[in-house]
């Protein structure tokens, strides 16, 4: 049970904060912004689905006590619980989107909390279902399988709650964890509305004479600019305004991690790991791999570094000449540029990806442009099974832009491939697996960029885009995860966390990853509150996922340019599989093993190769 209604309100994100934010209310061309009428007509309709589904759960209590009575019983409690959860992920996937298109509006805040609220009720009306199927027993279920071919569907569901047997509480203990799913959430739910609208973002005057507003988009921005004086103002000024929040932040974070810690250790785990990896059985392994592969290619990523700092004619790296890129490129890429040359880039992996992915751009599935109060960022949201995906960017006619536009649809192509294999209940994939479809179509677009030109200078942008994309996912992502263990592992310990002391725990991690005390990167004291801009913080251990998937992502594509059909063929089968096993069989029979220190050592190698290829360019210029 708990598989699906966990994923099933999830949102794929990607890593960037977004784009600069338009500094008025006009309309946007209404063929770029998503039509959630395709979900319900109107708001007055998403009330009345949401009051249906509530009517619908107390139908569930009915069926307590009966599990185990017969194959039919079994068969028809799953079908009236799956029923009511695909209704109900359609009412929070209209509440969501809605809300996310102006989080000052309060009516379109209040549907989110009131679809929050609907899944709390979800949990609450089945939390009596996993203990009574572990009290009715392997042997009884495997039976009631054998007999009727009808529970096929629900077969892995079946088993992964055996799986979970040592984890599971009484009915008592299960009903009552259950009032808590909202009041767990308000830490990400605080953090939400201070990061994207409480705070008074300052202006800054830049060397142009442009005033800019500084907030999480302006900041996003600028912090690529090529005058290394903007860059710093623009630094300074964002992280002078973060810091006076130092102590709430510090408080709401600190309130996450032990609300976790806690519920973790309510169900008998032994940390948060252990309940994070558990869930979709994923061995230790390949997290500690990942974390030590990462650490042994530190020199690696130093490399890089003094390749930037050489490409940007600067004697001393230091962290605001991390973003600007080593080569300017002269071209913009509007929202149906972009689109076309998706189109082109993913010609790779056949024609019926080319002419799903065709025929969905033609719709009004994204929200694309930048608005004032529109949250920031970039998503892609699943949860409307009966309707299809939808996606959030803040196209800024950039190549970033370009890049997160093919990372997001990555995300809606696996939607729409396990969408046509996989039944409702085995259709949500998890995080782990997730991120590798959008890696990988980030890779692709950026092989297909750096071949696609004659010019030395436009090339060295697009292989410096991939070492930039390594280095803010493969290492970036790796040093959150270090970081966010250590968060948990504090408070596990009994210790506390204040924003002063989480401050000082990652200027740690932070300086270390960039060579600070080698003089790779100088780290400022102010740029180590960095861990208050990063939202991934409070949907547990997710980050150390986007590192794993690069090096998968890297390692199918691999496949793909070696094999040719057969590794598109494969390609696409991990898709078609959604969710229906574990996320370690499915990469495993997809022919990468994680566990290993192969994939990752490949993924090093390929980043040295790019900068081998770069500096023999950079000869030639």
């Amino acid at each position: 049970m708990k598989r699906t209604l966990a994923t099933s309100v999830l949102v794929f994100q990607a890593m960037l904060a977004g784009a600069t934010a338009q500094e008025t209310d006009d309309p946007v061309d209404p063929r770029y912004v998503w039509d959630l009428s395709e979900i319900y007509q109107t708001p007055e309709a998403w009330s009345q689905a949401r009051e249906d589904v509530l009517r619908e759960l107390d139908a569930i209590d009915a069926l307590k006590g009966t599990l185990g009575d017969s194959a039919d019983a079994l068969y028809r409690a799953f079908v009236l619980v799956s029923d009511a959860s695909r209704k109900a992920a359609l009412v929070s996937a209209y509440a969501s989107l809605g809300a996310d298109e102006d989080l000052r509006d309060s009516e379109t805040q209040e549907r989110r909390q009131l679809s929050q609220v609907l899944f709390a009720r979800l949990g609450e009306k089945t939390a009596w279902m996993q203990p009574e199927l572990l009290r009715v027993g392997e042997e009884a279920i495997e039976a009631f399988l054998a007999q009727d071919p009808r529970l096929s569907r629900f077969e892995f569901q079946l088993r992964d709650t055996l799986r979970n047997a040592p984890h599971t509480l009484g009915d008592e203990a299960e009903k009552t964890l259950s009032y808590f799913s909202q009041v767990t959430a308000a830490p990400q739910n605080i953090y939400s509305f201070v990061a994207n609208s409480d705070i008074p973002w300052p202006s800054v005057t830049l060397s142009t004479g442009e005033t800019q507003r500084i907030d999480s988009q302006g900041y996003t921005r600028w912090r690529a600019s090529a005058n290394r004086e903007d860059r710093k103002l623009v630094f300074d000024a964002f992280w002078n305004k973060w810091v006076e929040y130092r102590n709430s932040v510090g408080s709401v974070l600190g309130a996450h991690i032990q609300t976790q810690v806690a519920m973790a250790r309510a169900r008998n785990y032994d940390s948060v790991l252990e309940r994070e990896l558990f869930a979709d059985n994923l061995p230790e392994s390949i997290y500690r791999t990942l974390v030590s592969e990462v650490g042994q290619a530190l020199p690696t990523l130093h490399r890089y570094f003094e390749l930037r700092a050489r490409m940007l004619g600067i004697d001393e790296m230091r962290y605001y000449d991390i973003y600007p890129p080593l080569v300017a490129l002269d071209k913009t890429f509007d929202i149906e540029t972009s689109k076309a040359t998706t189109l082109e880039a993913m010609a790779v992996l056949g024609d019926d990806w080319v002419e799903m992915q065709r025929e969905a751009f033609s719709k009004r599935w994204m929200h694309v442009f930048p608005q004032r109060g529109k949250r920031s960022g970039a998503y892609m949201q699943p949860s409307a099974f009966d309707v299809h995906p939808y996606i959030l960017l803040n196209h800024n006619d950039d190549y970033a832009s370009l890049s997160t536009l093919a990372h997001e649809w990555g995300h809606a192509m696996h939607t729409l491939y396990s969408k046509q294999s996989q039944p409702f209940d085995t259709f949500f994939y998890s995080t782990f697996i997730a991120e590798i479809p959008s890696t990988s179509l980030e890779l692709i677009l950026q092989d297909y960029m750096s071949q696609h030109t004659d010019s030395v200078d436009e090339k060295l942008f697009y292989l410096g885009s991939g070492l930039e994309a390594m280095r803010g996912t493969f290492f970036r992502q790796t040093m959150f995860a270090e970081f966010e263990l250590a968060l948990y592992e504090t408070v596990e310990r009994g210790e506390a966390l204040s924003g002063e002391s989480i401050s000082r725990l990652y200027g740690d991690i932070l300086k270390r990853y960039h060579g600070h005390d080698e003089g790779v990167v100088v780290i400022d004291e102010l740029y180590t509150n960095e861990w208050m801009f990063v939202p991934h913080f409070y949907l547990n251990m997710y980050v150390y996922q986007y590192a794993t998937s690069k090096t998968a992502g890297a390692a199918l594509y691999q496949k793909i340019k070696e094999e040719g059909k057969a590794g598109v063929d494969n390609f696409k089968n991990l898709l078609r599989a959604g969710g229906s096993d574990y996320p370690h069989v499915l990469l495993e029979r997809a022919g990468v093993d994680l566990t290993t220190p192969g994939p990752y050592r490949a993924a090093v190698a390929t980043m040295n190769a790019i900068m081998d290829e770069m500096e023999i360019l950079l000869e030639q210029r």
